[in-house]
């Protein structure tokens, strides 16, 4: 299971790198607008959760806490809640990216906020949230019209 969880965060990695380190780089909005991206952790995760079904369908079906305590108080559990903390974040990521730059939000203000979803999903995302607000209510004072999704050319 070490190398499997070793293996996991080099899965997201990358992706990452791009929205933080190089957001406006043509390439890291081609390759973040494809959902494929998030395949490969969904793909470990079923490849880890499958031969367990018996014993975690049971669990997440009616969740108690020391049930829950108990799938992921060893390496297997551990590992299999990393990686799907690994893939919705960076499902939640991809989305904030994204949103983010068809806003025109800076890229400045967003590396921490991508950062912070790395580290702490949910976090970042409330975060997120309140900077969308914050500069919806900015373009609105300044007479900007609403920023519109990008339509790609045929």
């Amino acid at each position: 299971m070490d190398g499997i969880f070793g293996l996991s965060n080099f899965l997201v990695l990358p992706f990452w790198g791009l929205m933080i380190f190089l957001p406006r780089y043509r390439w890291t909005r081609r390759i973040m607008e494809s959902p494929l991206v998030i395949v490969a952790p969904a793909l470990l995760y079923t490849a880890l959760v499958f031969p367990a079904i018996r014993e975690v369908l049971p669990i997440v079906n009616r969740p108690s806490l020391p049930a829950v305590a108990s799938l992921l108080g060893s390496p297997a559990g551990a590992t299999i809640g990393w990686v799907h903390f690994l893939a919705f974040d960076l499902f939640v990521g991809r989305w904030v990216y994204l949103d983010s730059r068809d806003r025109e939000i800076s890229p400045w203000l967003m590396a921490p906020v991508l950062y912070l979803t790395l580290m702490l999903g949910p976090m970042g995302f409330l975060l997120y949230l309140a900077v969308r607000a914050m500069a919806a209510r900015s373009a609105r004072a300044l007479g900007d019209p609403p920023a519109r999704r990008r339509v790609e050319e045929v």
